[in-house]
């Protein structure tokens, strides 16, 4: 027995030095320069992290440790959060460039270059942070709060529940930090369109006057606290709880952004692109520069668009008259003639939408059982279908894909948005089913979430040109394996095409020729097709996402291109599920890395055959 306890003693001696030794390593790495920059990669991806408690809820990779710290916690949107942010982006990249590439592996090397273009975008970025509309119509904190709670917190026990009402109690402190950077914008001579006070309004004033028991962040708990078998006495207390933080801190917050956005309304003048901000053009510059990966001009990125919108519209008029259609009057009338069609809409009515969901669900059960030709990996998240939430269908896209958490007690969301039953013909349900879900977002996000071999920060960036590139390629893909024999679905695969051509145009129509609002509208309607409400709502988004739009063609023409480049270069070697997975499995980075990418492939896969 002696000799049993000296044994633990000396386990436990040992156990002792290990804990100080570990507590050692972590301050050190912590604190200081890791000597591993995969150490390195994870504290950076960490640091940036514990800055966003909503991130942290979203991602839910703390969760499964027992780690619940964030769960009541709401970003901090304040001026000084912001300039801590950027001091960390600058240290970070200092840390980064002092790893030599002669001592790092390939691999890791790819992961610093990856990660220095981040942190540079970010360094230049910072002299335009106030460049951009914290509250607006898309994702402004106003819609942004409400899905977050909705979509994002879960309950599972009271203790969720009591979290969930502890962030209500914290909207104040949020709508106040943003309130903060709304007035700094003004001084500095940064004020929103026109249309996006007089919507932001709308929607808020709409929110707020909604009784408390029908608006969204009381029935959203109250369904959760019932779906997590919650004891009824504790689900009336708690429903209590949250009534009284919603009225008594939720609206009065909301009622603050109001009266600023009344004050303001006054001083806005028209409807203008970020030409009009100081330093707009160069602004905008930089913003494609991020969006695209690419140094094309706006001029460049217009003309292609041009050129893309002409070719597209005459593959579609091609169809159409094979089809039996008159397309005598050019596109405009002959697409406007299919959009009236009736046979093409479901019923305006609820039972109509119930049953676009049930297809969209039916469409992409089928092309997830006809994949196994061209892709050998496969995402294990799940994927839902779900409708828009109704208090902002009115302002939101079309459709948009929504990331699984990471410890899978989340799926994947494809969310529709059945506002205008308009704008969901029967001939372009298969293709927004596609880019959204399988094998456009979901593939690409939920595999790029999942590869546990690349740095942490690598499975959650989300580089534009990449993952909207990869989701436009995936339509067509899905029209290549023969998921739209139908002509018209093909029709709806082209006008897809066609509307992120047209992106092109009227982004930097918008951004760089000084459209104005209306001319916008006017042209993609002219040479889309699309629903006046999706035409509108489209228009709008551009402007306050500058950019953006132009992030898909430009990727899914490289795609393309590089995908041909391996073709031609492996001839009968050439196997479109090892490109697919070399694409997918390396997450997402610039369209110049992701060529250089393929070349080693291409190199690799010549060297085997």
């Amino acid at each position: 027995m002696r000799r049993f306890k000296k044994v633990l003693k000396v386990l436990a001696v040992l156990l002792g030095v290990a804990v100080l030794a570990a507590a050692a390593l972590l301050v050190h790495v912590w604190y200081f320069k890791p000597f591993d920059i995969n150490l390195f990669f994870g504290r950076t991806a960490l640091q940036f992290a514990l800055e966003s408690p909503e991130l942290l809820s979203t991602i839910r990779v703390l969760e499964p440790l027992g780690i619940t710290y964030h769960s009541d916690e709401l970003d901090d949107e304040s001026i000084a959060a912001g300039d801590r942010v950027f001091a960390r982006i600058r240290d970070a990249r200092e840390v980064l460039l002092s790893y030599d590439d002669a001592k790092l592996s390939p691999a890791d090397r790819r992961s610093k270059e990856i990660m220095l273009v981040m942190l540079d975008m970010a360094v230049e970025a910072e002299r335009f942070r106030f460049h951009i509309y914290p509250v607006n119509q898309m994702f402004g904190v106003q819609n942004g709060f409400p899905t977050f709670m909705e979509d994002i917190h879960q309950v599972d026990d009271v203790g969720d529940a009591e979290d969930y009402i502890t962030r209500l109690s914290k909207v104040g402190v949020k709508f106040d930090q943003v309130l903060e950077g709304l007035r700094r914008r003004e001084q500095l001579g940064i004020r929103p369109p026109q249309f996006v006070v007089d919507k932001v309004l709308e929607e808020m004033i709409g929110f707020t006057e909604t009784p408390v028991e029908e608006g969204i962040l009381y029935t959203a708990l109250v369904d959760k606290m019932e779906k997590a078998q919650i004891d009824e006495a504790e689900r009336e207390r708690l429903a209590a709880a949250a009534r009284a933080e919603i009225e008594g801190t939720v609206y009065p917050a909301y009622g603050r952004l109001i009266a600023y956005f009344r004050e303001i309304d006054p001083k806005v003048e028209g409807n203008h692109g970020v030409w009009s901000l100081p330093d707009g053009d160069e602004f905008y510059r930089l913003a494609l520069r991020f969006f695209t990966t690419t140094d094309y001009s706006p001029q460049e990125i217009h003309e292609i668009g041009l050129a893309e919108v002409g070719r597209i519209q005459g593959e579609i008029l091609t169809i159409l008259e094979g089809e039996g259609r008159d397309v005598s009057g050019g596109f405009e009338a002959a697409m406007t003639a299919l959009k009236e069609d009736p046979s093409f809409y479901y019923p305006d009515t609820d039972e109509g939408r119930e049953a676009i969901l049930r297809d969209y669900r039916a469409i992409l059960e089928e092309i997830e059982a006809g994949l196994d030709e061209a892709f050998d990996v496969r995402p294990k998240a799940a994927l839902e279908v779900r409708r828009e939430a109704a208090f902002k269908e009115k302002t939101a896209p079309g459709a948009h894909y929504e990331m699984p958490a990471m410890d899978g007690s989340r799926p994947g969301a494809f969310v529709a948005n059945l506002y205008d039953i308009k704008a969901t013909p029967k001939y372009g349900m298969r293709t927004v089913a596609y880019h959204e879900g399988v094998p456009g977002h979901h593939f690409q996000i939920a595999l790029q979430n999942e590869q546990e071999d690349l740095p942490f920060f690598r499975r959650l960036i989300p580089f534009p040109a990449y993952s909207e590139g990869w989701a436009l390629y995936a339509e067509q893909l899905a029209w290549e394996l023969g998921f739209q024999e139908d002509p018209y679905d093909n029709v709806g695969r082209l006008q897809s095409e066609l509307f992120r051509a047209v992106r092109l145009v009227v982004d930097t129509g918008i951004h760089h020729a000084r459209w104005t609002r209306e001319q916008a509208i006017e042209y993609m309607l002219a040479n889309t097709g699309i629903a006046e409400s999706d035409a509108v709502a489209e228009i709008e988004r551009y402007y306050v996402m500058p950019g953006q739009a132009c992030s898909y063609k430009v990727g899914m023409i490289k795609i393309l291109e590089l995908r041909e480049r391996a073709r031609a270069q492996l001839g009968s070697a050439f196997d479109l599920r090892d490109f697919h997975r070399v694409v997918l499995t390396n997450g997402a980075m610039p369209l110049t890395l992701l060529d250089r990418l393929v070349d080693e492939y291409i190199a690799e896969a010549r060297g085997h055959s």
